[in-house]
């Protein structure tokens, strides 16, 4: 990377499909109190950033233009700002920003927000676990699962999905992986059952499990909700982190990585990833300047893992 007087930063001026993406030249910004500056080695983009983009979820998360784009990071620390005192300068680190700022060669992120990268992450999954890993994290959680019981992933191949799949079957859970049969094998070593998706879905889900299914984690759309209900799930029992309206109406859970978003999470879920007991593949990583592109590849919604912007 280039150090320069200038960052370079991914903006949008209007909602819109990928065309509406370009790179600006823009000051450096400096940190404030309790604020480091962190120069960017990788960035992770999610599937909600293309909700933001095409104003698909303005009720819920207006745009303000122009607007930057990304909450995921990773990178070294090379400024610090007042009444910081647990990170230095130097310092390599991951997090998140809620500023839609990560998607830039250099972003100001609150202290809080950061954590110390452990020395066994890639600078790619470090760059990629905020969303994914706490949103896995929330929604296991939301469904509070025992030992021994069932549980059906929607999505499980996915950035999340890969995530849930494992942290449920370190809990000693009979995970179903909902998923395109390219992924039957993956799911199959990282302890969970495969069940392809399609018309033949409910049959299938039940074939895998006589004695009933527990939970349903949601990570793709309403249609599963729909499933998971005349499933004879309980509603308790029953968690989205991406079918908000779907969720109020069925009175489900719709718990994400907001309520997960905080050190102790994280920390927990880097231990995990960095000692080799969750891994979070990478599908792929794009040079800033073909953000477009990454964005193409993931809307296509069948990549295994994991899209990384490297600035």
């Amino acid at each position: 990377m280039l150090h320069t007087e200038q960052a370079r930063a991914v903006r949008f001026d209007r909602y819109g499909g990928r065309d509406v993406l370009y790179i600006a030249e823009v000051p450096i910004p400096r940190p404030a109190a309790g604020e480091v500056l962190v120069e960017v080695r990788a960035a992770g983009i999610n599937p909600g950033e293309i909700g933001i983009r095409t104003g698909a979820m303005h009720e819920r998360y207006p745009g303000t233009f122009p607007s930057g784009q990304g909450s995921d990071l990773a990178g070294v620390v090379t400024a610090v700002g007042e009444d910081v005192t647990d990170l230095q300068v130097g310092d390599e680190v991951l997090g998140y920003s809620w500023r839609r700022s990560s998607h830039a060669t250099h972003v100001v992120v609150p202290a809080e927000q950061l954590i110390h990268k452990p020395g066994g992450l890639s600078w790619a999954v470090a760059g990629a676990l905020y969303v994914a890993a706490c949103s896995a994290w929330a929604a296991v959680d939301a469904v509070d699962p025992r030992p021994g019981e069932t549980v059906a992933v929607s999505a499980a191949a996915g950035g999340v999905g890969t995530i849930t799949v494992q942290l449920l079957a370190l809990r000693g859970v009979h995970v179903l992986g909902i998923a395109s049969a390219a992924n039957a094998g993956w799911l199959r070593d990282h302890g969970a059952t495969p069940v392809p998706y399609g018309e033949r879905l409910a049959e299938d889900l039940a074939a895998a499990a006589p004695e009933g299914i527990d939970a349903f984690i949601d990570l793709f759309g309403p249609d599963y909700l729909q499933l998971a209900v005349d499933l004879g799930i309980p509603r308790d029992r029953i968690e989205t982190i991406i079918s908000f309206e779907k969720a109020k109406e069925f009175g489900t859970k719709a718990v994400g990585s907001v309520e997960a978003s905080n050190r102790k999470v994280l920390t927990e879920m880097a231990e995990l990833v960095a000692s080799g007991r969750i891994e979070i593949p990478i599908a792929a990583t794009y040079p800033l300047d073909r953000v477009g592109d990454a964005f193409a590849e993931l809307e296509r919604r069948h990549t295994r893992g994991k899209i990384v912007l490297v600035p």
